[in-house]
């Protein structure tokens, strides 16, 4: 994964909130995806707008001491292998 990679969602491809399930969902054709812990949160910065190394700082500003560097690249290359990001 390269730094200068700016992640956002595929087209077909929508972050909604579920309120019922109370955690955010991935809408794909034919695929719902239900996201765990704090997976929305890293793909609303993926704006196409922010670099990777731009979504870890943001990330790393907003939860302290959590090991976002290692865990959220990681995250995206496999949401992105996936075909989820582009």
């Amino acid at each position: 994964m390269t730094a200068r990679w700016r992640p956002v969602l595929a087209p077909a491809v929508h972050l909604r909130y579920d309120r019922v399930r109370g955690t955010d969902l991935l809408l794909l054709p034919e695929r719902v995806v239900v996201l765990k812990g704090s997976a929305g949160d890293v793909l609303r910065l993926c704006n196409g707008e922010r670099e990777v190394p731009d979504i870890v700082a943001e990330l790393a500003r907003r939860h302290p001491g959590a090991p976002v560097a290692d865990e959220v690249p990681a995250f995206l290359g496999r949401i992105r292998a996936e075909g989820w990001l582009r």
